[in-house]
């Protein structure tokens, strides 16, 4: 069964708001660049479903536009061409390479991790809460920021059940983040 990671920046203080953080640097896109083309597949919720068409669609005249910087493009291909599969009751259809899920999220789940591949990403706020209370995701990576937010939501908050986790890599980064990689300790574990 193909593993589902739980991926998001973070900062210090647990504000997992995509503003909150650091502005993204070379290191940091490169590193987003190289989980991404470790996918086989994202899983989103509508919101970060939205969000993320909006500013990493490639637009329809085939170019990149100005304001993206050379070394956000690697990026912006992998995720533009990955294949995605958004969570929600309230689109009635997604473009961008995407697929709706609308049946019972932990059926649905279970079914796209005994496909075969590397693994499932999920990024976002709402989905990986219920996905952590269904006891589905494999992986959690977390790119903590060097900043106290002091507002904003925060990770994982509503938990239904606490989860102790194992680290297993851990990466520095010029900047001061931290990625950090843990796997839930599972009774067999």
């Amino acid at each position: 069964m193909k593993p589902l990671r739980y991926s998001i920046n973070v900062t210090l203080d647990g504000c997992c708001h995509h503003e909150a953080g650091l502005p993204p640097d070379e290191e940091s896109m490169r590193y987003w660049t190289a989980e991404m083309e470790r996918a086989d597949a994202l899983l989103f919720g509508r919101v970060t479903y939205q969000m993320m068409e909006s500013a990493w669609q490639k637009p329809a005249i085939g170019t990149w536009p100005d304001w993206m910087d050379p070394w956000k493009i690697p990026f912006a291909e992998a995720i533009d061409q990955a294949k995605k599969y958004v969570v929600s009751g309230t689109l009635s259809k997604v473009v961008w390479n995407a697929e709706l899920v609308r049946d019972d999220l932990g059926e649905a789940v279970q079914r796209l991790k005994q496909e075969p591949g590397e693994g499932l990403w999920v990024g976002g706020v709402t989905l990986p809460l219920a996905l952590a209370d269904l006891g589905l995701i494999d992986e959690y990576e977390f790119l903590v920021q060097p900043v106290l937010a002091g507002h904003g939501p925060t990770l994982l908050a509503g938990l239904h059940e606490r989860i102790q986790l194992k680290l297993v890599d851990r990466r520095e980064f010029r900047s001061g983040a931290v990625a950090l990689s843990y796997r839930p300790v599972r009774a067999a574990d």
